[in-house]
């Protein structure tokens, strides 16, 4: 792989400091953001913006009107690829999949999908991409650790697996 691409989705995110929290570790990491609506405030909200800080600009943001628009857009043949990436690789992260996420070798052109903070992924997303759901371990009895520290667990198994392409000190 000459060219490394990791994207990171986030279905439907309804807290802005998480949302800017991802767009940080995107731009820290070289991920791209991708944003699908509807969420639960406005792409200017200030809490946003203040938890990403300075970093909008260094990085890619793309937005989607659901997730047939999303599928259609990032799986489409004819569109051109920005990089040299494979096809897309799709990975759920949902609290009660059967896999762990460092079980997996993620290839280039990875999407790592997070749902909503109070609901997760759809249920009939989730049954039709089974085998492709991931979770993150935890102690029992506990609903799901923060969305935006998922996000940055994901990444950065990612980018260990890959050998920190493009990271300083590696």
């Amino acid at each position: 792989m000459s060219r490394f691409c990791l994207n990171v989705v986030l279905a439907h995110p309804q807290i802005p400091q998480n949302t800017g929290n991802v767009a940080r570790t995107c731009a820290a990491t070289g991920a791209n953001l991708h944003l699908i609506l509807p969420m639960g405030f406005e792409l200017n909200d200030s809490k946003m913006k203040r938890a990403g800080l300075d970093y909008w600009e260094k990085l890619d943001v793309s937005v989607y009107e659901g997730f047939d628009d999303f599928f259609a857009k990032t799986t489409n043949p004819d569109l051109p690829l920005l990089t040299n990436a494979s096809a897309p690789e799709y990975w759920f992260y949902e609290t009660n999949s059967p896999k762990c996420y460092c079980d997996v070798e993620y290839k280039n052109n990875s999407y790592l999908i997070f749902g909503r903070e109070d609901k997760g992924l759809p249920a009939q997303l989730l049954e039709e991409y089974s085998e492709r759901c991931l979770q993150i371990p935890m102690r029992a009895g506990l609903r799901s650790l923060n969305m935006s520290n998922s996000v940055a667990v994901g990444v950065y198994e990612v980018l260990r697996q890959w050998e920190f392409p493009l990271l300083c000190g590696f």
